[in-house]
């Protein structure tokens, strides 16, 4: 039988014991309380009696919002009220904004001993992933279309050509059938320029000068300037700005950029490209005056196969992956692309890139390869050399 000195020895280990259990739950309820801040979904546990106990900071924007956010908070207490029922249910809510949001929210009961002891709710912002699924979708569905129209052109072209006893009207059949491939192989090529640059974790990197880049861009669309009797202005590119990029990369997107003013321009206007140093970023401008874009349609011309005027686009030519092309390398680079427009009076692209460290003084003797040094006076600040050049 205990004597008093032990049951009393007995009873302080006791409660010993159960302060230190005391303290470790504290200090479980502040690591989950943590843990719950810390994390990107919005939080939001109740009692039985539908009482919050806690809201972690990113549910907290709901709370007493305008809007989208209020029409999330009414989702969340209407989820939380049939989770303490005993229901588990989760919907997608989409909020028009602006930003446009996409939110999946979740209630869920939260059971001890089989009895409901309260409820929580999660709120996950999904907007990323369904604009992701919306381009998937999107581009397979253009890019189907996109080969089926020259395959389809092919195939009819190629069978009158077979029934066909007239060589005028089959050279003229055969004519138009290589310009079909050309143009499947184009929507190839591009295609598969594109998946490279996505898929490359790292571009290649060589210093190279932008006066380099601007004078191959320029002679790659010189013709198609000419032919459209488009004057190619090319205005002042500072001789000592370098970058450190993939050379070939770099120079296919500002032969994009040039290529998509040229053939939104009319006949016999101009197209000017220049380049200026901003802080520690090189800008590369191509301006038009042709048929600019639409408010509307700024911000997804950078899509692929995106087009804003469908028939034209058809007509120039173009397979709709160039402005995607250059966005994916300007940013492969850290860099970025930007676009002003005013409808009918033309449109100013920026492709953005980091300036080379200790750039001044930059050589042009030995070009890295694939990239030549045409010379062609476009450079800025040498003696007998034009700020600007027109084709």
């Amino acid at each position: 039988m205990r004597t008093k000195k032990q049951t009393v020895v007995a009873l302080e280990r006791e409660l010993a014991r159960e302060i230190a259990r005391a303290a470790r739950a504290e200090i479980d309820r502040e690591r989950l309380a943590h843990a719950l801040d810390a994390f990107e979904d919005g939080v939001v546990v109740v009692d039985e009696k539908g009482v919050e106990v806690r809201r972690n900071p990113a549910a907290e924007r709901f709370r007493a919002g305008r809007h989208g956010a209020a029409l999330a908070e009414e989702g969340i207490g209407e989820l939380l009220e049939q989770a303490r029922e005993g229901v588990a249910q989760e919907r997608e809510l989409l909020l028009f904004g602006p930003p446009r949001e996409a939110l999946l929210l979740r209630g869920v009961p939260l059971v001890r001993d089989g009895v409901t002891v309260g409820a929580a709710a999660f709120v996950r912002d999904i907007t990323e992933l369904r604009r992701v699924e919306s381009v998937r979708r999107d581009f397979v569905a253009n890019v189907s279309h996109e080969l089926k129209t020259p395959i389809g052109a092919m195939e009819l072209l190629a069978e009158t050509v077979a029934s066909s006893d007239d060589i005028e009207v089959m050279r003229r059949l055969s004519e138009q059938l290589a310009r079909e491939a050309d143009r499947l192989a184009r929507i190839v090529d591009d295609l598969l320029d594109l998946s490279l640059i996505e898929a490359q974790e790292a571009p290649t990197r060589d210093r190279i000068p932008v006066r380099v880049v601007v004078d191959e861009a320029v002679e790659r669309v010189r013709s198609m300037a000419l032919a459209r009797n488009i004057t190619l202005r090319v205005g002042r590119v500072t001789g000592d700005l370098a970058i450190d990029c993939d050379p070939a990369q770099v120079v296919s997107a500002v032969t994009n950029l040039l290529d998509n003013a040229i053939k939104y321009s009319e006949d016999g206007q101009r197209v000017e490209i220049s380049a200026a140093r901003d802080g520690d970023r090189v800008v590369i401008a191509v301006r038009d005056e042709g048929v600019g874009i639409p408010s509307r349609d700024l911000e997804r011309i950078f899509e692929r196969f995106y087009r804003v005027d469908k028939a034209r686009s058809r007509a120039t030519g173009g397979t709709g992956l160039g402005l995607s092309i250059v966005r994916h390398v300007a940013q492969a680079h850290g860099g970025e692309v930007a676009v002003e427009s005013i409808e009918g009076e033309g449109s100013t692209f920026r492709f953005i890139l980091p300036l080379a460290d200790n750039a001044n003084g930059v050589s042009t003797a030995h070009p890295p390869p694939g990239v030549s040094a045409s010379g062609n006076g476009t450079g800025g600040n040498g003696p007998g050399v034009p700020n600007t050049e027109e084709v």
